[in-house]
């Protein structure tokens, strides 16, 4: 085998995969959020989510679904543009976090009503806050507009 196709097969080149893995985290993430806060897409909305989550035990119910949908839709929206990823990423992964602790008792298969999708988004979040927006994002052109030198920031992981 050649090293230009050994080098190919395997190098990593972290351009595009945090926007592959921002937009529909930053989508799913703002969807969740928006039924929280708005009633959109099917939710209950602030009364609604906060009546159900002061029965599950986050009391006071209305300021949790204030917090976890805001998190969710704003922190959503950030991972979308790539502004802010990193803090954007550590909110939104601490949320799927105490979304895990509603759902642990129940096993790991969602068809149980299990954790695995709070998990993997915590996850795909903490990738995020990890290796950063990449290049096709705001945060790197703020930080080229800063005059902060493309080198320095990640390229690669």
């Amino acid at each position: 085998m050649n090293s230009q196709l050994l080098t190919k097969l395997l190098s990593s080149d972290s351009i595009f995969a945090p926007l592959v893995l921002r937009v529909p985290l930053g989508l799913i993430l703002a969807s969740h959020g928006s039924q929280k806060l708005f009633g959109w897409l099917g939710g209950y909305g602030l009364e609604g989510t906060g009546q159900w989550m002061a029965s599950i035990g986050f009391e006071p119910g209305f300021l949790m679904a204030l917090l976890a949908g805001s998190a969710e839709f704003f922190g959503g929206l950030a991972l979308f543009l790539g502004l802010l990823t990193r803090p954007a990423a550590v909110v939104t992964a601490f949320t799927m976090a105490m979304a895990m602790t509603v759902h642990i008792g129940n096993g790991l298969f969602v068809t149980n009503n299990g954790y695995e999708f709070a998990l993997i988004l915590l996850v795909a979040c903490l990738s995020l806050a990890f290796q950063g927006a990449g290049r096709v994002s705001v945060d790197y052109l703020l930080a080229k507009r800063l005059g902060l030198h493309p080198t320095s920031l990640p390229v690669t992981n």
